[in-house]
């Protein structure tokens, strides 16, 4: 991503209703699924620090990144285990975490495979990896372009990747759901307005309040049934897995 969304991201993540929930649902997600006290959690594309925030409430989180911006921006929020290094080459060793993360990751990287692997690697016999990644090929728009995405997925297709790492499936659910409607139609609107001249740009930007809380509320909710049910459709794929002990 460049440096603008990196910038943009710290300025909106502590408050913007996407980013709030998406950390409400990957801590309930934690506190659900891996059952070791105060866990080792990787965040692995830690962006500006919003959720190694949130993770050192409960966990001992390490942060990493590609971009030393990000890391800046991380250590401004008094993080200190921080890590410059490539998903595609983690610098642990075997079996060094409870748990990772890698929150609207995987879609960045060219050889999502290696990076999988490499994932499921560097856990523990038994830790647990929280995947999210963007939903459906069809969604494609000027956002994804913007943001550097290399692709889409379908439910099927994370279950495929993360099963190939040697992980197993606890939780494979699409979410975002009740926004899917109003987000299909302004996708396909921006990809017909859009001028070829004119430089994509992601959607993320500041939301009136009342809209913010109420957007967050209805995610907030929906976190309530993924955790415990699979939704068939959605903005978002998440993912809990295990490696096997």
């Amino acid at each position: 991503m460049n440096r603008e969304y990196y910038l943009q991201m710290r300025r909106l993540e502590d408050r913007h209703w996407w980013f709030v929930a998406r950390r409400n649902l990957i801590c309930a997600a934690l506190r659900r699924f891996c059952t070791t006290e105060k866990p080792l959690v990787l965040d692995m594309g830690c962006g500006t620090g919003g959720t190694l925030d949130r993770l050192r409430e409960f966990a001992q989180p390490v942060g990493l990144d590609l971009e030393p911006l990000a890391l800046e921006l991380c250590r401004e929020r008094g993080h200190v285990n921080l890590v410059l290094a490539s998903a595609t080459s983690l610098p642990f060793a075997e079996a060094s975490f409870d748990a990772a993360i890698a929150l609207d990751v995987l879609e960045h990287i060219p050889d999502h495979t290696l990076a999988a692997r490499e994932l499921a690697r560097a856990l523990k016999p038994g830790g647990i990896a929280v995947v999210t990644v963007p939903a459906y090929q069809s969604l494609w728009s000027g956002h994804d372009v913007a943001l550097m995405h290399q692709r889409r997925y379908r439910a099927e297709e994370v279950r495929h990747l993360l099963e190939g790492a040697g992980l197993e499936i606890e939780r494979l659910s699409y979410t975002v759901s009740a926004l899917l409607p109003a987000v299909w139609v302004v996708r396909k609107l921006q990809n017909a307005l859009q001028k070829k001249d004119v430089l994509p740009r992601a959607d993320a930007r500041p939301t009136w309040e009342p809209l913010n809380g109420f957007l967050g509320g209805v995610l907030d909710l929906e976190t309530q049934v993924v955790l415990r049910h699979s939704l068939p459709f959605g903005l978002t794929v998440f993912a809990v897995a295990r490696k096997p002990d």
